[in-house]
């Protein structure tokens, strides 16, 4: 198969930016309730330049693991049940600037969204919880697929979950004004040098999550960064009128990529996780050609290998490639038997630590 690379964040925070994905462990931004309907609007400036050094504003001190429980059930709180619409910009240190607009509404249970790409390949994402189908108007083509991948955080909200105090330490850094709101920031930074960082900003009175920074631990720089540069909530989404948009298939052609359940051992593979810390999720069968993936989360981070025979044609050279904060490392391994194989290792972590899920596929006889 044509190997490509996992979405990047940046894709999962454009495509799933919405209030009830993060409360399902699939988003990162969270819609808190509202008395009214409220129009946020980032203004330009607030937002700082990705790979500058991220200032730290009237820093408040570590949050206890109690403390840290309690911020993120607030969060989860504050994603239930509401809708909005929006516009969704994210932008990285390579240069690149993504938009979309987004229509989102959830009643609870059922989650619909609608996200037009405003930069790109023109395109139309319509979810249905996790069925998705994208349309690509000027090929006349819809693509149908299951959100099969651990995507944003994806047990960032997972009542229970102590994983995350484990291994990342969290500190309240004071409020900031964002989009014309008082917002609480709070930064997530990793006890070793084996993931990257986060601040997130919330909406002081409601818990809105309304911008993200990912950083570099090391250097503490900016790798990528997400925010809403429109956000209207208790918008007038209609789930039905959503479900029609989806329903709207006449004239486009239909594919749906093969997608198998499996596991690694089944297909003649060892991949045990060589990081603390990050535990196997799912693992795939993928395309026509059968490409395994196998996805492991330390419950922020989520990193996935890939693993395909070797094909002189395609896999010319080894390498490494970066797209803010999602890095993709290339490598050619021969088993005992003497077989070649492709190993791409995709993630949002550092080059040390898809390294190290590199070197970690072994082949079973």
């Amino acid at each position: 198969m044509t190997f490509s690379p996992v979405r990047s964040r940046a894709d999962w925070l454009i495509r799933w930016a919405g209030a009830a994905a993060l409360a399902c462990g699939l988003g990162a931004l969270a819609v808190a309730p509202a008395q009214a309907q409220v129009q946020i609007r980032i203004q330009s400036g607030v937002v700082a330049a990705p790979g500058a050094p991220a200032s730290v504003a009237n820093p408040a001190g570590e949050m206890s693991e109690r403390e840290l429980a309690a911020w993120l059930a607030r969060l989860r709180e504050a994603s239930r049940g509401r809708s909005f619409q929006g516009v969704f910009v994210v932008s990285s240190t390579a240069g690149a600037l993504s938009s979309s607009r987004i229509w989102h509404v959830c009643d609870g249970q059922q989650q619909m969204e609608r996200v037009d790409a405003l930069t790109g390949v023109p395109r139309t994402t319509l979810r249905r919880d996790d069925q998705v189908l994208t349309f690509f108007p000027t090929v006349k083509l819809a693509r149908s697929e299951r959100l099969e991948s651990p995507g944003l955080f994806p047990e960032l909200l997972r009542p229970g979950n102590n994983a995350i105090a484990s291994y990342y330490s969290a500190r309240r850094i004071g409020g900031d004004r964002v989009a014309g709101l008082e917002a609480d920031g709070v930064e997530l930074m990793p006890r070793d040098l084996m993931r990257f960082g986060y601040r997130i900003w919330s909406e002081h009175q409601t818990g809105l999550v309304v911008k993200l920074q990912t950083l570099d631990a090391a250097t503490g720089q900016v790798l990528e960064q997400a925010a809403f540069s429109e956000l209207l909530l208790d918008a007038p989404v209609s789930m039905d009128k959503l479900a029609q948009m989806m329903n709207a298939t006449a004239g486009y052609r239909v594919e749906t990529p093969a997608l198998v359940r499996t596991t690694a051992e089944s297909q003649g593979w060892a991949i045990a996780s060589p990081v603390p810390g990050y535990r196997p999720m799912n693992c795939y069968l993928r395309g026509s050609e059968a490409v395994l993936q196998c996805i492991f989360s330390d419950g922020l981070a989520s990193v996935s290998v890939f693993v395909e025979p070797w094909d002189a044609k395609r896999h010319a050279q080894e390498g490494v490639r970066r797209l803010g904060a999602t890095q993709t490392l290339t490598r050619r391994l021969v088993d005992r038997s003497g077989a070649a194989w492709w190993i791409t290792t995709v993630g949002e972590a550092p080059l040390r630590t898809l390294a190290a899920f590199s070197q970690a596929p072994e082949r079973r006889p």
